[in-house]
């Protein structure tokens, strides 16, 4: 990416952007490479807690949120060089009712081929996925293929890997998946290799929490109960 900086900044639409996680990480680049520079020229999110925490983090883009990725009009979003989907997990992760992603489905996680009219309008040099380990499991993974497939046909060449948050330093056991794409030629892309886990989680937390942060005795009978609920139809956490 030496090509793009404080003139050249790499133009970036986050899609189902969270607090836009992938915008914190960019500005990390940032330290790392001071002449690299980016611009959000778009994202689109729903929630409103999570646009709430995107403007406080990144005001310079509070205008910029096309909302419902499935009414966008990509024609009159600007041009984009960096694209990222990370996709709701809701029908695909093992704590949901696992309706899966297919599409033309109606589920939430359907909203992965949304995206297609995305990167057909604006054909970005960049993709990036992130979800949950189970998009690779026996269930869902010929609907992953046929998108690794699709995006193949218009000429990207994916990386995937899943990667769990120990290997990036934090004391947390958390896979997920990973795929980046790259459209025309390229340098082989590599994941970054695994950082030395030197936190536990004895290390960031409080000796002195307030009581409000406690659950409940209620609350707790209430989850207990949610899970056996789950337990039952045979989806959820044991």
């Amino acid at each position: 990416m030496s090509q793009y900086n404080k003139n050249n900044p790499l133009r970036c639409f986050f899609a189902f952007e969270g607090y836009n996680s992938q915008g914190l990480a960019l500005d990390r680049v940032k330290v790392q490479i001071p002449e690299f520079d980016w611009v959000c020229v778009g994202r689109s999110e729903i929630d409103k807690y999570a646009i709430q925490a995107a403007n406080a983090l990144f005001p310079e883009a509070a205008d910029k949120n096309y909302g419902d990725i499935s009414k966008i009009n990509w024609d009159e979003v600007p041009d984009f060089d960096f694209f990222s989907y990370s996709f709701p997990c809701t029908d695909i992760s093992n704590a949901g009712l696992q309706k899966g992603l297919s599409e033309g489905s109606g589920t939430r996680s359907g909203l992965l081929w949304e995206c297609r009219k995305a990167i057909e309008a604006k054909m970005p040099k960049y993709l990036l996925m992130e979800n949950v380990k189970a998009l690779l499991s026996e269930k869902f993974k010929p609907e992953f293929y046929k998108w690794r497939d699709y995006l193949t046909s218009l000429g990207y060449e994916s990386y995937t890997k899943i990667i769990n948050a120990t290997e990036c330093g934090i004391p947390q056991n958390r896979e997920r998946v990973f795929m980046v794409s790259i459209l025309g030629e390229h340098k082989p892309f590599h994941f970054p290799e695994p950082i030395a886990l030197e936190k536990r989680l004895k290390d960031v937390l409080e000796d002195d929490v307030d009581r409000k942060y406690f659950l409940s005795d209620k609350a707790i009978v209430g989850f207990l109960k949610h899970n056996e609920n789950h337990e039952a139809k045979g989806t959820g956490f044991i």
